[in-house]
């Protein structure tokens, strides 16, 4: 039996149609699985030195309360830490849901609710089930309100953001453009969580959870 051209192109879309479900599930594990390994480390102390290692790393030897870098720093770090906060999250998540809503795509407008809103209530879960205490090596160049794993910052920003860059790349016909936005959307994450860890108000296992 022959195959035309436009079978094997139909073909090839709709194997990568159903690879997505399959690729997101084992991203998902992996994460999960990552994710509980490194709370089993840090609730038996193993990941301890390592975290107080690379805190004090990011401080002046001489004085703990003053991080290493030019002043500019410290200043860049609190605003790349805005990134994470709800406030700027809620914001763009509006933002992105009014223009979804506006072209007609509630269905994504929904997804993009629901997942964000859903990252915030396991994060607090999570951080009321482990109640681990906030670094007391090195002062808090930030304001804290919570316990300290996972981190909420890393952990909303990587939820919101790449969630909101995987409904922008559906719309995006652009392969580059689509690789802009996620590695964008990465890259922002990445830096929420290093800035945490660069504040001294996270250890670095509640940003790497």
């Amino acid at each position: 039996m022959a195959y035309s051209p436009t079978d094997l192109v139909r073909g090839l879309r709709d194997f990568r149609l159903a690879t997505v479900p399959v690729a997101m599930l084992a991203i998902a594990a992996a994460g999960i699985f990552g994710f509980l390994a490194i709370a089993d480390e840090m609730a038996e102390g193993e990941i301890d030195a390592f975290d107080k290692a690379l805190l004090l790393a990011l401080r002046n030897p001489a004085d703990p309360s003053d991080p290493i870098g030019p002043p500019w720093l410290e200043e860049t770090a609190l605003e790349i830490t805005a990134l994470g906060g709800y406030p700027l999250i809620v914001l763009t998540l509006a933002a992105v849901i009014g223009f979804l809503l506006m072209t007609r795509r509630p269905g994504p407008a929904l997804y993009a609710l629901l997942s964000v809103s859903g990252g915030t209530v396991v994060s607090q879960l999570l951080k009321s089930f482990y109640d681990r205490p906030r670094p007391d090596l090195v002062a808090h160049l930030d304001t804290i309100h919570t316990a300290s794993f996972p981190s909420g910052h890393a952990m909303m920003s990587t939820v919101a953001y790449l969630t909101l860059a995987a409904l922008i790349v559906r719309i995006v016909v652009s392969r580059a453009a689509r690789a802009y936005v996620l590695v964008v959307a990465v890259l922002v994450s990445l830096a929420v969580g290093a800035s945490r860890v660069y504040l001294g108000v996270h250890w670095p296992s509640d940003v790497a959870a």
